[in-house]
């Protein structure tokens, strides 16, 4: 028993986190991060981006279902 209070505290917590929108600082989290600046990387012509030379070395096999 006495079990009440506890779960009353739960469901309380349980629903302001469920129903709470908070703002999200990006430069912040960036800084926590330790990253000084953002760094993208965009491979979209490279399909392997900086592996493919590995994936090259691996591929040579000829697919016969694409002829």
């Amino acid at each position: 028993m006495g079990r009440g209070r506890a779960k009353a505290k739960q469901t309380k917590v349980a629903r302001e986190l469920k129903y709470s929108s908070p703002s999200m600082d990006l430069d912040a989290l960036q800084a926590e991060i330790g990253s000084g600046t953002a760094v993208t990387t965009d491979n979209r012509d490279d399909e392997y981006g900086e592996y493919g030379d590995l994936a090259a070395k691996y591929n040579d096999e000829v697919d016969d279902s694409r002829r």
